[in-house]
């Protein structure tokens, strides 16, 4: 199967695994946040990774093997889809029950912060031709130390925290919001044992360490 037609599958498969976890448990088709979510978040995931086909081909094909080869990183997948999974499907729970009364301009700023996450993660990916889904380093790879690499070490890191705070936010559901904050941890366990395979097996990423201290947010450091 060719990388376009890989691509295409894996973006259907999203969108229907998407939008059954919003709206199944919602009961109606009358949630617009989950619109809003469908439409922003995995709408700009679809339109990002056609782009991705063009501009840098070999970057998707990193993008859509997700075996991991690090024990440490398959429990850090198994974990994930065991908190992300429950927790994009509760805000719909919560439309359909009204647990949370939530402004429209909360829900309107969380899907503003949702897509500011989005569009960091997209912005790492078109600086970083190595970020890969899975945690390794490729014959040839090098430190990449422009763009938002100059500020902190690891960008995405931050875009997925903010998309994962912003998402229940976005979804009108406060009650989702304590178990999408059970991810952040779970980020922080991947990102030290990334950065121990860094330091161990890519030539100048300890060098860069000294000169970008910061981990995934200013004032973060190098708490390890």
């Amino acid at each position: 199967m060719t990388l376009t037609a890989r691509t295409i599958l894996r973006l259907a498969i999203g969108l229907v695994v998407g939008i059954t976890l919003v709206f199944l448990p919602a009961g109606s088709f009358r949630f617009w946040e989950g619109w809003v979510f469908i439409i922003g978040e995995l709408g700009s995931f679809i339109v990002f990774s056609i782009l991705l086909l063009k501009w840098d081909p070999q970057l998707m094909e990193r993008r859509l093997h997700a075996q991991e080869n690090e024990p440490e990183q398959r429990v850090f997948q198994k974990l994930w889809g065991l908190i992300f999974f429950p927790a994009l499907m509760l805000p719909g729970f919560d439309f359909r029950f009204g647990w949370s009364h939530m402004a429209v301009w909360v829900a309107v700023a969380g899907q503003a912060a949702m897509m500011a996450g989005t569009f960091l993660i997209f912005g790492v990916m078109r600086a970083n031709t190595f970020a890969a889904r899975t945690v390794q380093v490729e014959a040839g790879q090098t430190v990449i130390s422009t763009g938002p690499y100059a500020l902190v070490r690891h960008p995405m890191y931050a875009g997925i925290a903010i998309t994962m705070l912003a998402t229940p936010l976005a979804l009108g559901s406060y009650v989702a919001l304590t178990l999408f904050a059970l991810l952040l941890p779970l980020l922080v366990f991947r990102l030290i044992h990334e950065e121990r395979i860094l330091r161990r097996d890519l030539p100048g990423y300890a060098e860069y360490c000294e000169r970008t201290r910061s981990v995934w947010c200013r004032g973060y450091g190098n708490r390890r």
